[in-house]
């Protein structure tokens, strides 16, 4: 099984979302698009612009938290960039 961390941003907002997944991110990402209570839920236009792939949820959970233990916009899109 693949497990992913990655990073949503939605155009509407103005925001990026920070997350991890075992599902295939596609389906991840169509979850995220639904009209529910969660942080994502405020709009329907997320994208996905960054993806790191693991080899176990431990490793893609600790991705996740130390993406967001940064607290920076700033770290988030300079990771986006360097994948590009």
């Amino acid at each position: 099984m693949e497990f992913y961390t990655y990073i949503l941003y939605s155009k509407n907002i103005d925001s990026y979302y920070v997350g991890h997944t075992g599902d295939s991110l596609e389906e991840r990402l169509r979850k995220h698009n639904t009209n529910h209570k969660g942080y994502t839920g405020k709009t329907n236009d997320w994208a996905i612009v960054y993806k790191e792939l693991y080899v176990s949820k431990t490793e893609a959970y600790a991705r996740e938290r130390y993406i967001k233990k940064q607290k920076s916009r700033v770290y988030i899109e300079q990771l986006i960039s360097s994948a590009k």
